[in-house]
């Protein structure tokens, strides 16, 4: 089995000691597991308010199954047959699948060479293509560059739709970045969407979330389904939001991992661009194919995300780091 540094996960298990409160509280949850689970899973919604600050509350408040679910919902209740989504491409790539699954049309639009997006760009293009909803990925996936709060303000004014900031990747973002949760007041036609998957470590739990405005939120209750959200999975996210602390303390070590990746691409040739997530997309591979081959051959599982002459690693613990570095360095890949 390679080191699987191909899907972005967190590679980190859950503590030990963070495990155990985890089952404890799903080893209650089971004891009514006969009865339908909170349907407005009201203290899972309260327990993200807290996490995330910013006097939010739980009317402002929405999960799912993972993040992919919850920008269904949005989709599901903004999109459709007949209307169009919009994002700055590359991005996630299941934003365009999750927009033909609801009837509506993708709609790309363009970044800068450097993956990067100007505020009066930005409403341009907005402004030409006049979406019905707005996907903005930052740290955008795959790429790993932070957009501006200037550039989710211009959108957001040039806007008819919703606009929706995917941060999924946000615990891994420099320090200086300041989460879009800091423009939800007064606007509310904008939300914030994240995930436990990454920073958390809990990609198999499968949950996702959002913050916007109450009104906003009602939207979704109407295309959700009904007990979407299992009465176990609400105890072990609760759990493990109680122990953010804990959860949260490998997000140092992955940013050391990932910034000593961007330093030794650099040093072999390879040009890396800069990354707020946990992940660095790299270019300069002078055949992507024959590299991730070769890679996957020295046991190191890595992304081809169909960029010219890229790919795409995760930054893992200290070993597997060493692991893809090694390995890179044992091949002539860089053009």
């Amino acid at each position: 089995m390679p080191i699987a540094l191909n899907v972005n996960e967190n590679t980190h298990p859950v503590p030990d000691e963070v495990a155990s409160d985890i089952l404890d509280d799903i080893a209650v949850a089971l004891r009514d597991v006969n009865r339908y689970p909170d349907r407005e899973f009201t203290t899972l919604r309260e327990s993200f308010a807290e996490y995330l600050g910013h006097d939010l509350d739980a009317s402002q408040i929405w999960a799912g199954n993972g993040s992919n679910e919850v920008l269904q919902h949005i989709l599901q209740a903004f999109a459709g047959p007949g209307r169009t989504v919009f994002g700055f491409s590359p991005t996630y790539s299941m934003y365009p699948l999750l927009t033909q699954g609801t009837g509506a049309r993708w709609v790309a639009g363009t970044r800068q060479p450097d993956y990067t997006i100007t505020p009066d760009d930005a409403a341009a293009q907005v402004l030409e293509h006049d979406p019905d909803v707005i996907l903005l990925c930052s740290p955008n996936n795959p790429t790993g560059t932070a957009l501006g709060l200037d550039v989710v303000e211009a959108v957001y004014e040039a806007a008819r739709g919703v606009v929706v900031v995917d941060e999924a990747y946000q615990e891994f973002a420099h320090r200086d970045t300041v989460s879009a949760l800091a423009l939800l007041e007064g606007r509310p036609r904008l939300a914030v969407s994240r995930t436990m998957s990454k920073a958390f470590a809990f990609a198999g739990a499968r949950v996702g979330y959002l913050a916007a405005d109450p009104a906003f939120i009602d939207a979704l209750r109407l295309v959700r389904l009904p007990y979407h959200l299992s009465a176990l999975t609400q105890a072990a996210a609760i759990a493990a939001l109680r122990n953010s602390d804990t959860m949260l303390a490998m997000v140092d070590e992955i940013v050391e991992q990932r910034d000593r990746i961007t330093a030794t691409l650099e040093a072999l040739g390879f040009q890396p661009h800069e990354s707020g997530s946990n992940f660095v997309l790299f270019g300069g591979v002078a055949d992507p194919q024959a590299t991730w081959r070769a890679l996957y051959d020295r046991g190191v599982l890595v992304r081809d995300v169909g960029i010219a002459g890229h790919l795409r690693v995760t930054a893992g613990t200290e070993a597997e780091t060493t692991a893809f570095l090694d390995a890179l360095a044992s091949i002539d890949s860089a053009s």
